[in-house]
């Protein structure tokens, strides 16, 4: 499993490419605050995976919304 780490600052400049890392090679990417609680951004593809796993009825259900 991969994780990347990267500051908010960076992560706004350049969000089109944390995207694109996270949607093809990376599983998750932590995206870190000064201020704030930290964030995790991952594919829908893994959270697909992680929901399948876990069952979380409630994000099955927004998969259908």
């Amino acid at each position: 499993m991969r994780m990347r780490v990267v500051n908010f600052s960076e992560a706004r400049q350049r969000l089109k490419s944390v995207l694109d890392s996270v949607a093809s090679d990376t599983d998750f990417t932590v995206i870190t605050r000064r201020d704030a609680e930290d964030v995790v951004v991952m594919s829908m593809t893994m959270f697909n995976k992680m929901v399948e796993t876990l069952g979380f009825p409630e994000a099955e259900k927004l998969e259908e919304s």
